[in-house]
């Protein structure tokens, strides 16, 4: 038969569909994530996979895209979260999958973005969330106990594992599905609790990790802190430091589930930071000791909107020094900085994944660890650990300097590309600008509760305080009436009696006959407290009332569910004729919530329910006191946060979304000494804000506001000034290069051309929709300080601003090569030479 030239072109159009159709199936049949002794191997190939966590309930939707590109951008392969229980199931067998905890879209943002995902379903989290990430329903449920070889737990934990897998399935999210999933986990940081609870322990163990693997995913588990993690679930290490950590079997992989870049801020605690010499040192060592899967926790660390945040007085903010920031901003050079490790690392990835390190001593405290293919790829990193001095080493035929507490990195085994300690990556200064600061208030006093509520429980002695509101709600009121003869002696004397009264924590405002007698509170190291005051009473009838404010639960510890909260007692009475009266087993009753919270205040509509007072009669520095105003939304595209720094302690909503709670008046206590990044860090070291709020902005989602009419509520418990609330954008003051003579640098998208080093050069770019506006310092010679704080050195070329100014001015972005000439010469031969320059992006 014979065919034309058209019905031909169809017939080979038709059979390369098909090829197409059955390469693509192929593909997905065959897509496969495995693991060997080197690493986690995708489809067949070896990976150097670097990751960070991204917890999506802690930013929202609207940001998730951008949050994706700029981790893809700063070089990583994969994103880590966990899965959050009790966001998901706030009541048995009530699922929620919506806004925040749109796990799927998540996860498929991801995809989009051409990166993979770890999923860390647990379902215990820990993660400073509130209970550890399970809903409170649990702990009622009978029979419980956590985390143990227990019948009821294990059948809930079991059912929602599925739940997530099976909705992951759904969806074919799985690599072997054609996904973006080539990890999940299951439980979390869990050794060293079954090493105290032993065999109980040891069984859970074994049934967690048949469980998961039964369910069949296709993909790896890993049990995080696990030393005897079971076949073929594999063991991975968590901490600032991994170098040493060795999988319980050689034929597994060796990988760091949670590289922490900081630490969390706790109200009452200075801020901690973590330099980024030190985090990319740490993740330099562990790649050079046979490490091949890094994830840094967090990534973008965020926000711990509403009631979210546990730990107990974990703040709002959960930034965690994040490579990227709250509010979702690159924190440079932290996030520059990784993302040049990371290029360095990919370069050198055919031979890390094909060979096993050779290590040789280049001095005292140095040592070099050589990695060589068969098929000829060498990579070599080059390790000084000493936490004073630099050296100059030998390696090969070349000569190298290593400063201290440092690694170098070479892809070749011959050119050096990046070192740990020389921040090649641009440097940034964040500022608030306020947008908004003449808020019209209204204020609203909280009603005092009373026994004659209708909503009011009553019991004969003291109840916990999670068993009444089942966490509904932060408060809970304790309600007693005292006696008071006519004849007692303390009315003639005036000698108040003493009222002492014991509290699980975390937080107790004391009122007598309405009127507040004293307030007191608790902190992360021990958040039980005593209120130990005299009090007023009058003959007759006396009404005590405490407000009892729970600052999030517990989300670790053996068995936390058995933890208590709230005035568990004793509460005595001290200086009456009797002597001491115990007021602990006498009748109570019990008040859930605040009034506000039940007339819902914090919403337009609810709050049109009472009468507000505002002008001359505002309501300032009183506490139990409600706010409410209205504005419009800055112009503009920046991250808004609220200055809450003139209120004291309590929550704060938009348009009827919580922003989460706020206590700027409990101060940072702690050493915020000068902070050096050579040695081993601990989250004791190189904190800020001593002597200042702990926080003091809050983070106001762009997507949460409308143009104009958006509803901000506050409600204060201390007291404080409404008026010194403002509304101000986040933006780049100014942006810093600070670049050795000779030191290999990156442009901002690449850093080697065609396998050459690009010229050293110090490139700056303000942020979209700006421009550099003028060269606030520039020094080429031996400049000192850091970023907003450069100051000339001993040696300074006195043309160092010229280039800046011509090449830079009126530009987004601008860079200028590092060289004597471009500056007018040497001014200090000899010497090795650096250029430090900041510019004002306006």
């Amino acid at each position: 038969m014979w065919w034309d030239k058209n019905m031909l072109s169809k017939v080979v159009n038709m059979f390369m569909l098909w090829l197409l159709f059955s390469s693509w199936v192929f593909s997905l049949v065959s897509a496969t994530v495995s693991y060997d002794s080197k690493a986690i191997i995708i489809n067949g190939r070896r990976r150097i996979l670097l990751s960070g966590s991204i917890h999506y309930p802690r930013s929202t939707p609207q940001m998730w895209p951008d949050l994706i590109a700029k981790a893809k951008e700063g070089g990583l392969d994969v994103i880590q979260t966990y899965v959050f229980w009790n966001g998901h199931e706030p009541s048995p067998g009530n699922y929620y999958f919506e806004d925040r905890y749109d796990l799927v879209r998540f996860i498929k943002l991801v995809q989009q973005a051409g990166l993979y995902v770890h999923l860390r379903i647990g379902p215990y989290i820990c993660a400073e969330w509130n209970f550890g990430g399970f809903p409170v329903w649990l702990k009622y449920v009978p029979g419980i106990a956590f985390r143990t070889d227990n019948e009821p737990f294990k059948a809930a934990m079991q059912k929602f594992t599925e739940k997530i897998v099976s909705m992951m399935k759904a969806e074919k999210l799985f690599e072997t599905q054609g996904g973006p999933i080539i990890m999940s986990q299951i439980e979390n940081e869990f050794g060293p609790v079954e090493w105290e609870i032993g065999d109980p322990g040891k069984a859970y163990t074994k049934w967690a990790a048949q469980m998961a693997v039964g369910l069949d995913t296709g993909v790896p588990w890993i049990m995080c802190k696990q030393d005897d993690a079971p076949d073929p679930v594999i063991n991975t290490c968590n901490g600032f430091y991994c170098e040493n950590f060795s999988p319980n079997a050689k034929y597994k992989p060796k990988m760091w589930t949670e590289n922490w870049t900081g630490w969390y801020t706790e109200f009452g605690g200075a801020v901690p930071t973590r330099p980024a010499e030190d985090i990319a040192f740490s993740v330099a060592r562990f790649i050079q000791n046979g490490g091949s899967f890094v994830n840094y926790y967090m990534y973008h660390g965020g926000t711990n909107f509403g009631r979210t945040a546990s730990g107990l007085f974990i703040a709002t903010s959960y930034d965690y020094d994040a490579p990227i920031d709250e509010y979702g901003l690159p924190r440079e050079p932290k996030w520059g900085h990784l993302r040049d490790l990371h290029r360095a690392i990919k370069l050198s990835e055919p031979a890390l994944v094909s060979a096993d390190p050779t290590v040789t001593s280049l001095g005292s405290n140095q040592e070099g660890h050589v990695f060589k293919s068969k098929s000829g790829a060498c990579a070599a990193f080059l390790a000084n650990y000493d936490t004073k001095y630099s050296v100059k080493v030998t390696f090969g035929s070349a000569h190298y300097e290593l400063p201290s507490w440092s690694i170098t990195i070479l892809p070749d085994c011959k050119t050096a590309v990046f070192n740990t300690a020389r921040l090649g990556a641009q440097s940034s200064e964040k500022k608030m600008v306020l947008a908004n600061t003449a808020f019209s208030w209204q204020s609203y006093n909280e009603e005092s509760p009373s026994a004659d509520d209708q909503d009011v429980t009553v019991h004969d002695r003291l109840w916990e305080q999670i068993y009444i509101t089942r966490d509904a709600t932060d408060y809970l009121c304790y309600m007693t009436d005292v006696q008071i003869d006519p004849d007692e002696g303390f009315l003639r004397s005036g000698q108040d009696p003493l009222l002492t009264i014991w509290s699980a924590g975390h937080a107790l405002h004391v009122f007598i006959n309405g009127q507040l007698s004293g307030t007191v509170y608790g902190g992360l190291e021990n958040p039980k407290l005593t209120f130990s005051n005299n009090v007023k009473l009058r003959a007759g009838i006396n009404k005590v009332t405490l407000l009892s404010v729970a600052v999030g639960l517990s989300n670790v510890g053996t068995h936390f569910e058995t933890w208590n909260v709230g005035v568990l007692g004793p509460v005595t009475l001290k200086g009456l004729n009797e002597g001491t009266r115990d007021l602990s087993k006498q009748k109570w009753s019990y008040k859930i919530g605040l009034k506000g919270e039940a007339l819902k205040l914090h919403t337009d509509a609810g709050s049109s329910s009472v009468e507000w007072v505002e002008g001359s009669q505002l309501v300032k520095k009183q506490p139990m006191t409600w706010y409410k105003t209205t504005f419009d939304a800055p112009g503009g595209n920046e991250p808004l946060g609220l200055d809450m720094s003139s209120m004291g302690k309590g929550q704060v909503w938009i348009n009827g979304q919580s922003i989460g709670r706020h206590w700027p008046g409990y101060i940072a206590h702690g050493n915020c000494d000068a902070c050096d990044y050579s040695g081993t860090y601990s989250d004791q070291k190189c904190r800020t804000n001593c002597g200042q709020p702990s926080q003091r902005w809050y983070h106001v989602p762009r997507s949460w506001l409308k143009p104009s009419g958006n509803f901000l509520v506050v409600f204060e418990e201390w007291g404080g000034d409404p008026n010194g609330i403002a509304l101000a954008k986040r933006t780049t003051r100014s942006v810093c290069a600070d670049i050795f003579e000779g030191q290999p640098t990156m442009k901002k998208r690449g850093m080697l051309i065609a396998g050459r080093i690009s010229s050293p050069k110090a490139h700056l770019w303000c942020p979209p929709g700006q421009k550099i506006s003028k060269i606030n310092f520039a020094s080429y010679g031996m400049p000192e300080g850091s970023c907003g704080n450069f100051r000339e050195g001993s040696c300074h070329a006195n043309k160092s601003y010229d280039a800046f100014q011509k090449n830079c001015i009126g530009k987004q972005s601008c860079s200028v090569t590092v060289a004597p000439e471009v500056f007018g010469g040497d001014p200090c031969p000899g010497s090795r030479k650096k250029v430090s320059v900041e510019a004002a992006c306006k």
